[in-house]
């Protein structure tokens, strides 16, 4: 289970050496994503790459997992935080060293990581939902990534919010740095606690800040949000139906946060529907880079 796994974000290129039964990180590597253009992005991607070539040797399998989309057929990448729109970063680090390396969605690469011995390990379908600065999700079926027609990853987060829910709480309609209006992550992301915290209070008030609030008004902002996530893991089942739903990012650290959604999608379920598994992810911040090692691997046995 040696591999190396590459995360390239827009704020850092971090890259991570992995080995043992359970794929664990050995050594990690960071630095900063270049964001000038995208022949310097590609520099830093495969100073990365040969870092991790000096750990596990020339023939080591490494995946790198991007923000974005990323056109099945073509290779070429949109995305909106990173330099690498109307590129294929797959062809440019080919011609750089050589070899063919898998570049999949980073919200694929931490659902196929934790279906693989982590959180959504002996599941059938996993689901996992990144609640961070955005929302993004990714899809693994009977342990693999499934086909993807244009490579979206899951775009939960551009999901219009449902009608009921805003209405619910008398919630505003945000717009989308996406050029729409109401998505979902404006209002289950960190970023959307922070929007409905000012629309309630007039202040921006982060999750992470709420231990410095009155304890009801804590409570109040978090039992909205709260609903407004389960909305959300509540289209992700009737569209989906995973058998576990593994939720990373930022603001998936509140205190109790599988418990409270567990009562929360209990209110929302259609008919008398099991709920799914709802879990935190087993491998925190490595789960990207580590989902991507993974699949260089079964990359490199296709081959």
């Amino acid at each position: 289970m040696i591999c190396g796994g590459i995360d390239l974000g827009g704020t850092k290129i971090e890259a991570r050496f992995f080995d043992g039964p359970e794929t664990a990180t050995i050594e990690k590597r960071r630095v900063p994503t270049p964001l000038s253009s995208f022949d310097e992005m590609i520099d830093a991607l495969v100073d990365q790459i040969e870092w991790l070539h000096a750990q596990g040797g020339k023939d080591l399998p490494i995946g790198v997992c991007v923000p974005g989309v990323i056109d099945r057929e073509t290779g070429i990448c949109y995305a909106s935080n990173i330099p690498s729109t109307g590129h294929s970063i797959e062809a440019a680090v080919k011609t750089r060293i050589g070899v063919a390396i898998p570049v999949i969605n980073d919200c694929m690469a931490f659902a196929f990581s934790e279906a693989m011995n982590g959180a959504g390990q002996g599941e059938v379908s996993v689901m996992g939902l990144i609640l961070g600065t955005g929302v993004g999700g990714g899809y693994v079926l009977n342990g693999e990534l499934p086909y993807r027609e244009n490579g979206l990853a899951i775009e939960i987060g551009h999901v219009g919010v449902p009608l009921r829910a805003a209405t619910r709480h008398n919630l505003p309609v945000f717009t989308c740095g996406c050029g729409k209006v109401a998505c979902m992550e404006n209002y289950m992301s960190g970023t959307g606690f922070a929007n409905i915290a000012e629309h309630v209070t007039g202040q921006r008030i982060g999750a992470h800040e709420l231990h410095v609030v009155d304890t009801n008004l804590a409570e109040r902002l978090l039992n909205i949000w709260t609903d407004i996530v389960a909305e959300c893991l509540y289209t992700i089942q009737v569209m989906l139906d995973p058998g576990c739903i593994v939720l990373g990012g930022g603001a998936s650290q509140i205190p109790n946060l599988t418990g409270r959604l567990e009562v929360a999608l209990e209110r929302h379920r259609l008919g008398h529907v099991a709920a799914p598994k709802i879990r935190l992810a087993l491998h925190g911040d490595s789960s990207g880079a580590r989902g991507a090692g993974l699949a260089a691997l079964e990359f490199a046995g296709a081959k």
